[in-house]
């Protein structure tokens, strides 16, 4: 399962995107939508407001009733496709409506409202709703007076229509809006990316050995990064200097003495003179390690076939007498995140000893898996080891004939080798029957 902290930047941005185009986008327009509306009932309440007040400033006081002027000053008022309309009702009966309310088949409610005081809600009339603001005035003078109520209606299709053509507007504009903003914060990971893209090529050049250090520009949130990069190849590089200085010390001390027991009564003895060239062949894998920079294997990438074809190659000639059948499968473009040389030592070893103990089969595989890199499996169709035995064959000190004929051989070196490279050997029986060797690698190959 991949954690959080894995999941790729281009996935998180594709989150971001999917997040704004999918939620924050819809709720931007239902909360504008819902803002339009509400502007536009409002609206509608003023403007029935200012037709009422309009009206009652026209109005005239006769002796069997009220008088209005045939033309008013609200245009809506006049037009009799209107969708606004005006009624005045006196004992509730109706005593003038507007010319846009001739045609107008509805009966409002009239009951009776305290005078002087407005009301303003949504109803509905024979299926069809309207907004109605309604007003009761007194009207005359002091000797004589009357009670008017005046009712304006606004068919609520007129604010649906509207609202309807604002909210085609509003979704084009969305469109238009969630293609820009797709294309910004594409723009915008590419640019971010940018820095990080010539980081990694400059971290891969140094790995080529093509430069020293990272001298790029690089965004403040990148310096403090770039700074401890360069401190860690300064400091390894001091460090392979120091390594390389010991162990040069340390192989000619180990030299001359090594050279006078070569040369003394000791070089008679078979079994001596095999101890005394294993240990000149530590001295010299030690040397050659130092030589070729072993604590910069971290900047190599080596190719695996190359590698395992001269192996087997060298292998089938010094072994030309058992016939050993190989069986390898590697893919071309296969890597090992190392030196050359540690490649060729660890796998070197570990074939040589399947061959001296298989029969007549060896069976190489080099898999490459997102989770563990490249995996290499050795298996012969020899005795194999024993379960109990497996763990000791790995430890440095170990006597090399403890085991069946061929596994240990240089076991320990390969075990220091592969725990360098944070690895892991796994000893267990192969499918032909003898023993096969596992080796992971806890680091990612695909650098």
């Amino acid at each position: 399962m991949v954690s959080s902290a894995q999941i790729s930047l281009k996935i998180r941005q594709g989150f971001i995107l999917v997040f704004v185009l999918i939620i924050a986008l819809p709720a931007l327009f239902f909360s504008i939508g819902r803002a339009y509306h509400a502007t536009l009932i409002d609206a509608t309440e003023k403007t029935l407001e200012a037709h009422l007040y309009s009206l009652i400033s026209e109005v005239e006081f006769v002796s069997d009733g009220i008088s209005m002027p045939r033309t008013i000053l609200a245009p809506e008022l006049n037009r009799l496709n209107s969708d606004t309309y005006a009624l005045v009702y006196q004992q509730n009966t109706l005593v003038w409506y507007s010319e846009s309310a001739v045609s107008l088949t509805v009966t409002p409610d009239v009951s009776q409202t305290q005078a002087g005081a407005s009301e303003f809600k949504k109803v509905e009339y024979s299926g069809e709703e309207f907004w109605q603001l309604s007003l009761t005035v007194i009207l005359g003078n002091a000797e004589q007076s009357q009670q008017a109520k005046f009712i304006l209606l606004k068919k609520n299709s007129a604010l649906v229509a509207l609202m309807s053509e604002f909210r085609n507007t509003l979704v084009n504009w969305m469109l238009i809006m969630g293609v820009v903003i797709a294309a910004l914060m594409a723009f915008g990971f590419v640019w971010n990316a940018r820095p990080l893209q010539r980081l990694d090529k400059e971290i891969k050049e140094v790995e080529a050995g093509e430069r020293d250090k990272i001298s790029g520009l690089y965004p403040v949130e990148l310096n403090t990064i770039k700074a401890d990069l360069n401190l860690l190849l300064d400091s390894q590089r001091r460090q392979k200097e120091r390594y390389r200085a010991s162990l040069s010390d340390l192989a000619h001390a180990l030299k001359t003495p090594l050279a006078v027991l070569k040369s003394s009564s000791l070089a008679n003895d078979a079994e001596a003179q095999e101890q005394l060239d294993r240990i000149n062949a530590m001295i010299e894998h030690q040397l050659k390690r130092a030589a070729t920079g072993a604590s910069d294997t971290w900047k190599k990438q080596t190719l695996v076939k190359p590698v395992l074809d001269s192996i087997l190659n060298a292998m089938s000639k010094v072994y030309h007498d058992k016939a050993i059948q190989f069986s390898a499968f590697c893919a071309d473009d296969a890597a090992f995140l190392g030196d050359k040389t540690d490649l060729m030592e660890i796998l070197g070893n570990i074939i040589d000893n399947a061959c001296k103990a298989c029969a007549h089969k060896i069976d190489i595989q080099v898999k490459t898996t997102p989770s563990k890199g490249t995996v290499f499996i050795i298996g012969d169709d020899g005795p194999g080891i024993p379960e109990g035995k497996r763990h000791e064959l790995l430890q440095r000190g170990t006597r090399l004939d403890t085991y069946e004929a061929g596994h240990g051989v240089g076991m320990a070196i390969v075990s220091d080798l592969v725990a360098s490279y944070h690895g892991n050997i796994i000893i267990d029986y192969s499918e032909l029957g003898g023993a096969q060797f596992t080796i992971e690698f806890g680091y990612e190959q695909n650098h």
